[in-house]
């Protein structure tokens, strides 16, 4: 088939600046970094060697990405996907015209990123250029809005002699990995059948041998861009990502989507095209553009063994996150069970080995997150190593909250165990959160929600550690009578809490901001004796909503702004209430979750039940940690507000109260135990201890 090339689009909107470079995108659709190796592949290894390489986050809208929606996304600059069809490749274009495409682009705009495919053709072609695609997924990729290229063959073998230097923009589908599992077919059940080693293997060579021959007819300075863009029919994997040119040499690949060094993102493809060609990313693309930093290893079989690890990481993570959440359950419910039964009997060895149980349980979330510190997930047998990891760490915080002559106190274990827990995310959160990402508790590049700053979840575990700190330190206060010492510490607090998560170099989260405020507000009142009457409250939430929106202002004027200044720009351009709404949509969505919502039940029926139920034999417990610790009661009301309006703001929902009931409860289960004192505490005399009644017959 000869090459059709046609003048470029002409568009109704102003031109912008001339188109500046060029560049060639490869996409390979299914490409892993333990596919290539320096003699099976040989020209990805040069290009691997002589440019900036990263394993990449293909995340597009569904659990996981077909090449359509890969090459959807590389088009929009935005997550996109061919819905209701099946994951197959992309259709031939017609001459120079791409079939279904205006459907497409209809469907994308209404999903929930709106998604503006065409967008890349579309500011190519206004800026006087024009789109080259060898392959039916590449026209995909490079069709404007009216799903138009201007010059397209049908693979690479067809390409003219001069095919690859008349356009700036060129994009090429090798489609033979994803072919490898087409062909193999799916079973009786409709599951992928698998791919044997050799074929793979050879598809991948092939892939190799293709992408040789596109880079014999390159231009000088051209910028190639390796993109395995899509899963291959099976679970969801991190892919390859290489950049080769003029400002890329033997470094990792970043964005600032990411702030990881050899992590970036499918979207980003998008902003680096733009870029390299020199026009202004519009409003609509959300990524941010490769660079080169950190200086790479030399060897390309180690390089591909250290980026494949992140793809390792992840798929133990997926592996494993749900067993851990069920152990995490059945810890939370025995630990509350056995919590009932100890304070129902009058026995002090009972309560004793509750003590210890309940500030180990309260130790887990923290010690998941050092966990990380080992490389768990590149052992043979990485659930063992994890969990003996975990129970290792949570050995030591336990016994270092317990065995210091703290160890009577009714609330310095707790806040051992909280203070090492805000200050360990904290730490992490201004690092690069690495703790975090892979993390049981913490987030995955598979998902793609946050890859820096402070999940949802690991948020919810920092700030109750925070709470439970500055509450202990505002009780010393107040028990040496220097209560405005002791507001002062909430107020700092509150003020530190909010620097941190809302910062752009740290936390950077938007939802965490707005529960942190009424949480310390609330914290803060009834530290300094105050009444919370509702006129108070709302002057306290009018101030909030001014605070979260000037700081979602001020991030907003940034160069590359985190979501927190994403969310103004959405209020000036009316798309806040979609947000919004949106999130409300996720929180309701957790509710589903059975084991995160049985933990917050468990944790609000023990609370009521067990800490604040009056028994046959003495007061409720907890008002008796109350009398002897008065910060206790503002300490927990602050975790119930924070964690409360955490839910309803954002679209974790659920998951942050359950997590953060995880470290309050059982500390408070702790302190209470602690506060019985011994005359509750000790074990009740034997019959051959007690006094003999005055009545009682003389022998």
């Amino acid at each position: 088939m000869a090459l059709v090339l046609l003048p470029a689009m002409a568009s109704a909107a102003p031109a912008s600046a001339p188109v500046s470079g060029h560049v060639v995108v490869i996409g390979v659709p299914g490409l892993l970094w333990s596919d290539i190796h320096d003699t099976a592949t040989p020209n990805l290894a040069r290009l691997a060697a002589q440019g900036s390489s990263a394993a990449l986050s293909i995340k597009t809208v569904g659990p996981h990405t077909c090449p359509i929606d890969g090459w959807l996304t590389i088009s929009a600059g935005q997550r996109s996907q061919l819905r209701n069809g099946s994951c197959g490749l992309a259709p031939a274009p017609d001459g120079n015209a791409v079939p279904g495409f205006a459907a497409m682009r209809d469907d994308n705009a209404h999903n929930k990123y709106k998604s503006d495919v065409g967008l890349l053709g579309d500011a190519v072609h206004h800026a006087g250029g024009c789109t080259m695609a060898i392959g039916p997924g590449a026209a995909l990729g490079a069709a404007d809005s009216a799903g138009r290229v201007d010059g397209y063959v049908p693979s690479t073998e067809q390409i003219p002699a001069d095919g690859l230097s008349r356009c700036p923009l060129t994009m090429i589908d090798i489609d033979d990995v994803f072919h490898a599992f087409i062909d193999a077919g799916v079973d009786v059940n409709g599951h992928q059948v698998p791919v044997t080693v050799k074929k793979r293997a050879a598809a991948v060579k092939s892939a190799d041998t293709q992408i040789g021959q596109a880079l014999t007819g390159l231009p000088p300075n051209t910028t190639v861009l390796i993109a395995g863009l899509s899963d291959a029919n099976v679970s969801a994997h991190l892919r390859v990502a290489i950049a080769s040119g003029p400002g890329y040499s033997a470094h990792y690949l970043t964005a600032d989507s990411t702030r990881t060094g050899g992590l970036v993102t499918l979207t980003d493809a998008t902003a680096t095209i733009l870029h390299t060609l020199g026009l202004k990313q519009p409003s609509d693309a959300v990524g941010s553009r490769w660079r080169a930093d950190g200086a790479q290893p030399a060897s390309v079989t180690t390089l591909a063994k250290r980026l494949n690890d992140h793809d390792v990481a992840a798929q133990s993570y997926s592996r494993l996150n749900v067993p851990f959440y069920l152990v995490l359950v059945i810890v939370q419910v025995a630990l509350y069970a056995f919590g009932t039964f100890a304070l129902s009997r009058k026995r002090g060895r009972i309560l004793t080995v509750t003590r210890v149980a309940a500030v180990a349980g309260a130790a887990l979330p923290v010690a998941s997150f050092l966990a990380n510190l080992v490389p768990w997930w590149s052992a043979d047998h990485p659930a063992v190593i994890l969990v003996a990891a975990i129970v290792v760490l949570v050995g030591v915080i336990t016994a270092a909250a317990l065995a210091g002559p703290w160890r009577r106190s009714i609330i310095v274990p707790g806040a051992i165990v909280g203070g090492l827990t805000a200050l360990v995310l904290t730490l992490d959160a201004l690092t690069g959160s690495h703790l975090q990402t892979c993390s049981m508790l913490g987030y995955t590049p598979l998902v793609a929600g946050r890859f820096y700053g402070f999940g949802n979840i690991p948020w919810a575990v920092w700030v109750t550690g925070l709470i439970i700190t500055t509450g202990a330190v505002a009780g010393w206060f107040q028990s040496s009578g220097r209560g405005r010492l002791a507001t002062a510490t909430v107020i700092g607090a509150g003020i530190l809490a909010l620097v941190i998560d809302g910062a752009p170099f740290a936390g950077a989260d938007f939802g965490g901001i707005i529960a942190i405020f009424p949480g310390f507000a609330v914290f803060a009142l009834m530290i300094a004796g105050r009444r919370v009457r509702l006129s108070r409250l709302l002057l306290v939430l009018a101030a909030g909503v001014v605070v979260v929106l000037g700081m979602s202002f001020l991030d907003s004027l940034r160069a590359d702004p985190t979501h927190i200044g994403e969310f103004w720009k959405s209020l000036t351009n009316g798309d806040g209430g979609t947000i919004i709404f949106r999130k409300f949509r996720g929180m309701i969505g957790t509710f589903h979750n059975w084991e995160l919502s049985l933990i917050a039940i468990a944790a609000v029926v023990f609370l009521i039940f067990a800490l604040l139920r009056p028994l046959t034999w003495r007061a409720a417990v907890l008002h008796t940690a109350y009398e002897r610790a008065p910060a206790l009661r503002p300490t927990l009301i602050a975790v119930l507000v924070t964690g409360g309006v955490g839910m309803l703001v954002n679209d974790s929902g659920v998951a942050i109260p359950a997590l953060a009931f995880t470290l309050a409860i059982p500390l408070a289960l702790a302190a209470s135990i602690q506060a019985l004192g011994p005359e509750e505490t000790s074990e009740p005399p034997s019959p051959s201890e007690r006094p003999e009644s005055a009545s009682a017959p003389k022998a």
